[in-house]
């Protein structure tokens, strides 16, 4: 039986209607009554792990999955060896530096040498930062990276934005970004390597449903 991580979340919606159209029924993972987190399909040929975002890479890195979803946000964070198969192009939102409305900085590089900088995905900031030839210290949170700002622990952020609400409704602005980000399907190398066909031909179906999807939009 082929195992897929599906990440919690706002990915969970959009993965599950993608393998609807190709082949796969987890939508008993959409159950809000539902508190497995394991469940087969009803045809038998696949099973769904329920786990969180970050988790997702971990679990096809180790092979306890064969295909995942998960942003590629986490993938590029983590460094984990996945293969990536498929932009599936849903859950699109950058990776940016944000300040206060007020700072004046327009753009990264106006930061001050060795000032603080919040965010989840010290990773991903620390190569950017790096690019830019700016050393800055990186504060880890795990949440609400807003704080870092408005309390003056930070004087910027690197986070995922989306519409940009909270951040203007916590008087901060984006002023650069890192990158796209998208939800992404993604391989246990060994797995893909050893494929009967069975793996090889779900994520067929998947990129034949995912490119309709991109052309349509």
């Amino acid at each position: 039986m082929i195992t897929v991580a599906l990440a919690k979340g706002a990915l969970l919606k959009d993965s599950v209607a993608r393998f609807a159209a190709a082949g796969l029924d987890f939508s008993a993972v959409l159950d809000k009554d539902n508190r497995q987190l394991m469940l087969p399909t009803p045809c038998g040929r696949a099973r769904a792990l329920l786990v969180r975002n970050g988790d997702v890479p971990t679990y096809v890195a180790y092979g306890q999955a064969q295909l995942g979803v998960v942003g590629y946000d986490v993938l590029k964070e983590h460094q984990l060896p996945v293969a990536q198969l498929v932009d599936l192009g849903f859950g699109g939102c950058r990776m940016a530096v944000a300040v206060k409305a007020s700072s004046g900085y327009e753009r990264a590089a106006d930061l001050p040498p060795h000032c603080r900088v919040a965010s989840k995905f010290t990773h991903c900031a620390r190569e950017y930062f790096d690019q830019l030839d700016l050393p800055v210290e990186l504060v880890h949170l795990n949440g609400s990276v807003e704080l870092g700002p408005i309390t003056g622990m930070s004087e910027a952020i690197v986070d995922l934005v989306a519409t940009g609400r909270t951040l203007r409704e916590n008087g901060l602005v984006a002023i650069e970004d890192l990158f796209h980000t998208t939800a992404r399907l993604v391989g246990h190398p060994l797995s893909m390597r050893l494929d009967d066909g069975s793996l090889s031909s779900i994520v067929e179906a998947v990129r034949t449903v995912s490119n309709a999807a991109g052309a349509a939009a």
